[in-house]
């Protein structure tokens, strides 16, 4: 059963966190359902294992046809690798992805399933119309993707994080929300040093985080962030040393 994040008048978020259970086999992913009104979008709708319940999920809100969105924050295939389906399913729902990766996600589709339907996100965002509302594309470059994407939800004041924030929890663990960073951060720590690419970037998304209003930070891995730890979690990644910051000659050696 999806987590109801936010529910208030006709705008909803929806998240799913364990459709991609395989004993273990796969990594852990979250899925995202945001309702306004009679139509929906979907962010990171993940591979073919989440779809069916995804897809049944949706249908609970509203038909198919009425999908508007489908938002990947990057072209991982644990973020898109069911675009096939999901073209086949909908008929009007465009994908928005960053422009870098728009001619990529075809190989995704059978030919001709993309046709017309891929709005290539330009690298300084992009205001995206849902119903009555919007969702805000913001800059996430190299966290962890060449071109990447984060969506935000004025209303519901939920940033979609995507692999910033990510934590290696699963079932219950992943559903309970944290509202104190610190007991967390053994989760956290090795996933943030080996994908985010360098604490430069870290600190220009810190200093963008800080001007928005955000009541909660929901990744695409893990436990979502709530409460005090929604500024501990900037807090941190400001200053936290990763990728290339911790590169030397004895990583760029002709194996043995």
């Amino acid at each position: 059963m999806p987590i109801e994040l936010y529910h208030r008048n006709d705008h909803q978020c929806l998240m799913f966190t364990d459709l991609c259970d395989e004993g273990g086999e796969v990594v852990q992913s979250n899925q995202f359902l945001i309702v306004d009104g009679g139509t929906g979008a979907i962010i990171d709708p993940g591979g073919n294992l989440a779809y069916s319940e995804l897809y049944l999920g949706m249908t609970r809100h509203f038909p198919p046809h009425q999908l508007a969105a489908i938002l990947a924050s990057h072209a991982d295939p644990d973020i898109i690798a069911s675009l096939d389906r999901w073209m086949t399913a909908t008929s009007g729902a465009k994908l928005y992805i960053s422009r870098i990766w728009e001619r990529f996600v075809p190989h995704f589709c059978k030919a001709g399933k993309t046709a017309g339907r891929i709005v290539g996100i330009p690298d300084p965002g992009l205001r995206i119309a849902l119903g009555r509302s919007e969702l805000i594309a913001l800059p996430a470059h190299f966290l962890h993707s060449e071109g990447n994407f984060q969506f935000y939800d004025p209303v519901s004041r939920i940033l979609f994080s995507g692999d910033l924030g990510a934590s290696m929890c699963s079932g219950q663990d992943a559903q309970k929300p944290v509202t104190a960073l610190a007991g967390h951060l053994p989760r956290m720590e090795a996933f943030h040093r080996r994908y985010m690419v360098s604490n430069k970037v870290l600190r220009l998304w810190a200093r963008m985080a800080r001007t928005l209003d955000i009541g909660m930070i929901v990744p695409q891995h893990g436990a979502r962030l709530e409460g005090a730890a929604v500024g501990q979690f900037i807090d941190w990644v400001e200053t936290l040393p990763c990728g290339i910051d911790l590169l030397g000659e004895r990583d760029y050696a002709v194996p043995a």
